[in-house]
């Protein structure tokens, strides 16, 4: 996985989102950050600098600080939200995804509350300890794209 610049942020590939919102998480991402088939995973908003999402399981979260957020989101918690449903706390989008096949599927209207569309290139980054950041825009990105060892997965394959 390439540090994009000295002391900058590691990058873990490209995924392009599928014309459905289907999005391949990469297989490094989902081993360093524990994300494990069948589970489902929060979406929460990425930075206003780069837009894009954060993609953590409920687990990760409960063990940070952000511990109380899945209770404070009602419905996500307790499975009544259907998935890629949007819910807001404080004017922020919440949902939720599954993780099947090392893809999770996630509404085009829904991901347009994070600023990402069909076909848009996501960079997959190393975020918090919490969880892999899915960017889409901002400086970080203009970096990653002068790094062309950085592997691209489409929603076509989710293991190279």
């Amino acid at each position: 996985m390439p540090q994009l610049v000295k002391g900058g942020k590691h990058a873990f590939a490209w995924t392009r989102v599928g014309e459905e919102g289907r999005i391949v998480v990469p297989p490094e991402a989902r081993e360093e950050y524990g994300l494990r088939e069948g589970e489902r995973l929060l979406l929460m908003p990425g930075s206003r600098t780069s837009g894009g999402f954060v993609l953590a399981s409920p687990e990760a979260l409960r063990r940070s600080l952000l511990g109380a957020m899945p209770q404070a989101l009602p419905g996500l918690d307790d499975r009544q939200t259907a998935e890629g449903a949007v819910v807001e706390l404080r004017g922020k989008a919440f949902a939720w995804a599954l993780l099947s096949d090392g893809v999770v599927t996630v509404p085009p209207l829904t991901l347009a509350r994070y600023g990402v569309r069909p076909g848009d290139n996501l960079l997959v980054v190393r975020g918090s300890g919490l969880a892999p950041s899915f960017i889409v825009k901002g400086p970080i990105v203009e970096e990653a794209r002068r790094h062309p060892e950085l592997e691209t997965f489409t929603e076509r394959r989710a293991d190279p």
